[in-house]
């Protein structure tokens, strides 16, 4: 239990090549298999990978050693990989999304509310890049099914870019708002 504690939360920064990305340990787990001459213990850990600019990946990785647990969770976050749409530094809507008893709902909020989430939500915002949003938990708290019900929260988010073609509008039309938010996110990338 006490080494849980210790590794919940790291943050690691690897020098490979490719792009520099934040490594974050969400969850270990020892866990036992019995065999006919005793047990074996193994670990199972959960890493969110993410570039903190909207790209994000969730992975499981499990070995009879740490680093390599590690290496392969965050080796399977990197293949998971996918880019997460953002106004400025929020969400774009609120979402609701479940994955096995896990539900979370994501609100977005103004700039300088910071990221109101705790556990594993908090780790896959923060490693998307988000900075202002609101979420609760409803249901299990399993960080493994926290993280992938955020996971699913994120590919079920839509850019009011979407969805005005989809209706056949423009984007200023369906959100006024639309115009200025993107020109303040050109000139911050500046």
């Amino acid at each position: 239990m006490r080494m849980m504690n210790r590794l919940s939360g790291k943050r690691e920064s690897r020098n490979t090549e490719g792009p520099q990305l934040d490594v974050r340990v969400v969850r270990t787990n020892k866990v036992f298999k019995t065999h006919k001459g005793g047990k074996t213990a193994s670990w199972s850990i959960l890493v969110v990978v993410g570039d903190n600019k909207g790209q994000v990946g969730v992975g499981l990785g499990k070995a009879r050693g740490i680093p390599d647990a590690i290496r392969k969770a965050e080796e399977a976050a990197r293949k998971n990989m996918f880019r997460v749409p953002l106004i400025g530094q929020t969400i774009p809507h609120e979402i609701v999304a479940r994955s096995g008893t896990a539900e979370i709902v994501l609100r977005p909020a103004a700039p300088g509310t910071g990221v109101k989430a705790g556990g594993a939500v908090r780790a896959c915002l923060e490693a998307a890049g988000v900075h202002n949003v609101l979420s609760k938990s409803l249901g299990s708290r399993n960080a493994i099914n926290m993280a992938y019900a955020t996971i699913e929260a994120f590919k079920s988010l839509k850019s009011p870019e979407e969805v005005a073609e989809r209706r056949g509008l423009e984007a200023g039309n369906l959100t006024p708002w639309l115009e200025k938010a993107r020109k303040e996110e050109a000139d911050a990338a500046y």
